[in-house]
């Protein structure tokens, strides 16, 4: 009973870290932007696919994998070709842009794929992991397994609310926006997205 108040501390540790990195502009911010324009649900996707790279990455380091990712021939191939799709998503949607107001993506690129793909690109996310993020990990391991499975949720919990918040503030706001507003805030997410992707590939290349 005991450490169950210093458990409580930790998450609440946790979450204010996690919040304070996600709600950071990134790859997957722009893409919940843009996504929520037209659906005020996206950012619930966004996040589920955001975990579909996210818990995978979190048990291996709980295993003791996390060397694996500061390698620089891991970083290189993630920041490559992670990059491009960043780049060609973030091209695409200025390419669109010019006949649509929002610059959405082709309906293949659902919020879940978005999220998925934005956070698999991003060779700073697995790095984020293996530093800030596995030494929130091993604190957990204080308190067991449970102590984990219980950090895991609290920190995918902050990415959720964060990206449904984002969507639902966008889809509720957008009657306010107007035509020239809305070309303005998407082309900027198309240059944030191929923008980081760019970055990404030199950062790679640069290594």
């Amino acid at each position: 009973m005991e450490a169950l108040p210093n458990l409580y501390l930790f998450l609440a540790s946790a979450a204010f870290l996690s919040l304070s990195g996600v709600m950071m502009p990134g790859p997957v911010f722009a893409t919940t932007v843009v996504r929520g324009y037209k659906d005020r649900g996206a950012g619930a996707l966004v996040a589920l696919g955001h975990g579909l790279v996210e818990f995978p990455l979190m048990v291996l380091i709980y295993l003791g994998l996390a060397q694996f990712l500061t390698g620089s021939l891991m970083r290189s191939a993630v920041g490559l070709v992670g990059g491009g799709m960043l780049v060609f998503m973030g091209l695409k949607m200025l390419q669109l842009k010019v006949n649509s107001p929002t610059g959405d993506l082709p309906s293949r690129y659902g919020s879940l794929t978005a999220g998925t793909v934005t956070t698999g690109a991003n060779p700073y996310f697995f790095l984020w992991w293996a530093t800030v993020g596995a030494a929130l990990i091993m604190g957990s391991t204080v308190f067991g397994w449970l102590g984990f499975i219980f950090f895991a949720l609290t920190h995918w919990l902050c990415d959720f609310f964060w990206y449904l918040f984002v969507s639902l503030t966008v889809f509720k706001s957008k009657h306010l926006w107007s035509r020239r507003t809305s070309r303005i805030i998407f082309g900027v997410c198309a240059l944030l997205l191929a923008g980081f992707g760019a970055w990404f590939i030199f950062s790679a290349i640069s290594h």
